[in-house]
């Protein structure tokens, strides 16, 4: 559970990393016009995978953690904890996650490769916009955690 936990503090630096660098390859090709490579792809394909990962640690520490009992228990929103943790972030994730997919989804399409990198660039913004809104940051009322967890 330890290693679950470090893994998916650890995860959340690595797609936060892979979004930077869609949203980059996604305006460069924007203001450049340039066709749409199979680099770009591959790296919103890393991220989309970087996500999936994540999930499953997500689920696995929901799961062991307790969430899932306090959520069907209906105690979710007795307090700001335990409506982060079963709510806020729970349901952030997700849609987040499911932003990437559909940005990812764009790349397999055949359409103009310009309408490619707008819809990466803006699928995977707001995805990053929602996990840092919802990512439980140091100095976060009462849920805060720190920045990488330890072993």
């Amino acid at each position: 559970m330890v290693y679950a936990l470090f893994l998916h503090s650890l995860v959340r630096w690595i797609i936060m990393l892979l979004a930077l660098a869609v949203l980059v390859q996604g305006i460069s090709g924007m203001s450049s016009k340039k066709p749409f490579t199979s680099g770009a792809r591959k790296s919103m394909l890393f991220l989309m995978i970087s996500c999936d990962i994540q999930l499953l640690l997500g689920l696995v520490l929901f799961f062991v953690n307790g969430w899932g009992n306090v959520l069907a228990q209906g105690h979710a929103m007795d307090n700001k904890y335990n409506r982060f943790y079963t709510v806020e972030h729970s349901i952030g994730m997700l849609l987040a996650i499911v932003f990437i997919h559909i940005g990812y989804t764009a790349t397999k399409k055949r359409i103009d490769d310009n309408v490619k990198y707008k819809r990466i660039f803006w699928f995977t913004l707001l995805a990053l916009v929602i996990i840092l809104a919802t990512v439980p940051w140091p100095g976060k009322e009462i849920v805060g955690r720190p920045m990488l967890r330890s072993l």
